[in-house]
């Protein structure tokens, strides 16, 4: 839906926010979509009327998760300059939004691991983590699915989408009882994608080697971290079958647009 903003409220002091309840993964330099995102972030980057990050916000917001937290690093400055603390859609709840700036505090992203660990302080006991520079307009985010996963044993569910054309190798198997496997990419059973979106428990950092807030800017890859898990048999997942593209080319990006860029 095209962007419409509310007239400016006053924010609350970030210590008088409740914590984000999802946090919205914007910090990439978006090497594969140069020369497009030389002079706009990926996230930024407009799909069917607006900025593609916009979309799993709104999803996000019309859930109820309307604390949302957005890591920044490549041009990080145009992400406050665009979405400030708060932003509205029509039919839309308000969001308030807080910031984690890599780039400013450290001068580069931590990768995701390193910038959730980074981010949470500010995050939730039980969290949302999505991508900003994924297209998926009809994801659905509900409390039921938060809170069966708080009731679980897991520490991590992830929604995994159909091996697509741009990784037929996959990245992870998925068991008859919902239990993420680690399997070598390209084998019998590999058949799944990461989607990106993902519900996660603070413990699952908790022996990542990173204390909480990650004060020395440390980049940490999230894949080992979860095969790792995997591995104990402590991430679920399910499947979406959806509409659901990983924006990661040019071309891609055009597709969606009807040729538009």
């Amino acid at each position: 839906m095209p962007t419409s903003f509310a007239p400016p409220s006053p924010a609350p002091s970030l210590s008088a926010r409740p914590p984000a309840q999802a946090m919205v993964l914007a910090a990439g330099r978006g090497e594969r979509m140069r020369p497009l995102t030389d002079q706009t972030p990926k996230p930024l980057l407009r799909v069917r009327g607006q900025p593609l990050m916009h979309w799993p916000m709104q999803a996000l917001a019309r859930g109820g998760f309307v604390q949302q937290l957005v890591n920044t690093a490549w041009l990080g400055e145009q992400f406050p300059a665009q979405l400030g603390e708060q932003i509205q859609w029509p039919g839309v709840p308000e969001v308030q939004i807080r910031y984690s700036q890599e780039g400013q505090d450290f001068g580069h992203a931590l990768e995701t691991a390193g910038g959730i660990v980074r981010a949470l302080p500010q995050l939730d006991e039980v969290f949302w983590v999505v991508a900003g520079d994924v297209f998926a307009p009809d994801w659905v985010f509900t409390e039921q699915a938060m809170q069966r996963f708080a009731d679980s044993t897991a520490l991590a569910h992830l929604w995994l989408v159909p091996n697509p054309e741009h990784n037929p190798d996959g990245d992870f198997g998925l068991s008859a009882e919902g239990q993420v496997l680690n399997l070598p990419k390209g084998s019998p059973g590999c058949a799944y994608t990461f989607s990106t979106v993902a519900l996660y428990k603070k413990a699952f950092f908790a022996d990542c080697g990173l204390p909480p807030g990650n004060p020395e800017g440390v980049a940490l890859a999230l894949a080992p971290l979860l095969r790792a898990s995997m591995d104990r048999g402590q991430v679920s997942g399910e499947v979406y079958a959806g509409d659901w593209t990983d924006v990661g080319t040019p071309e891609r990006l055009a597709h969606l647009n009807g040729g538009i860029t």
